[in-house]
């Protein structure tokens, strides 16, 4: 695996896999990885001739200075894990990502007012200003997403099309640890005790699923959010279920052809997500 640290290295060695015609696939992450990074980087290796993977911390996606400061970084463990499934890893600094202040802006409309929208103001033009830019380097055939970060997925997927990109976007299921929870780097900032209560967020989806055949969608978020209410170890932040292709609260079985609960949390001052397909 070879490792680059400037947008102008990775842009020559991209030149000459694209000389052979070769195949690229991209998995960008923030680091610390998990198994379900190395889930992403397995298709990719599966799919491409070529993987190429990035480590970058994004600053501006975080609207609390607090979480960019607690965010895991584990960079010589991340190149270990990754260096059987991948050929070339970009690491940038900040200021090779930004060497003046961005003033990109999209607009995403519905996508990015709901959800994580309303509760992390300017976190997805974050998202989209660090990932345009990787596409623009990298110029993958194919780049690799979780389902854990679902509303992120449906604004990358938003994304591709608006700028007219010449790729694809490959989502891939969330990982889970063998008790349930959803496999995140933040996972690494719980306590024990925080640790052991955490499948309970898996736990109240699975149960909000079996509901389907005696609760409506609106009867079956005010049950998520009872449960979640009357656990002293959580704090919801939201509870909703979605069109799965707008994000479009829904209150009935017949608004869309495919419905996902969404949830995110506080427990032991750290903030999770998860989500599981209703319908």
């Amino acid at each position: 695996m070879e490792i680059t640290y400037t947008q102008t290295s990775l842009v020559e060695k991209r030149n000459k896999l694209r000389d052979r015609s070769l195949r690229i696939g991209f998995v960008p992450t923030m680091g610390a990885l998990h198994a379900g990074h190395l889930q992403l980087l397995k298709q990719a290796r599966l799919e491409n001739d070529v993987v190429i993977c990035s480590i970058f911390v994004n600053p501006i996606q975080f609207n609390n200075p607090a979480d960019l400061e607690r965010y895991p970084r584990n960079p010589e463990q991340d190149i270990e894990l990754m260096s059987s499934y991948c050929d070339v890893l970009f690491m940038p600094s900040v200021a090779e990502m930004y060497p003046s202040p961005p003033k990109e802006t999209y607009h995403f409309g519905q996508l990015e007012t709901v959800m994580e929208g309303v509760h992390r103001p300017g976190h997805f033009n974050g998202v989209a200003v660090v990932v345009k830019r990787l596409f623009d380097i990298v110029q993958p055939d194919t780049a690799y997403f979780g389902k854990k970060d679902f509303q992120q997925l449906a604004i990358i997927r938003k994304l591709v099309e608006d700028c007219k990109l010449n790729l694809q976007i490959r989502a891939i299921e969330t990982v889970r640890e063998d008790d349930g929870l959803a496999m995140s780097s933040r996972n690494t900032l719980l306590s024990p005790s925080a640790r052991r209560v955490a499948p309970f967020i898996y736990q109240t989806l699975q149960q909000a699923k079996t509901l389907t055949t005696t609760k409506n969608p609106q009867e079956i978020k005010t049950w998520i959010e009872e449960q979640f209410n009357k656990n002293d170890f959580f704090t919801l932040e939201y509870a909703e279920l979605v069109n799965a292709e707008t994000l479009e609260a829904v209150n009935e079985y017949s608004q869309a052809e495919n419905i996902v609960a969404c949830v995110a949390v506080w427990l032991d001052n750290v903030r999770l997500i998860d989500n599981i397909t209703i319908k």
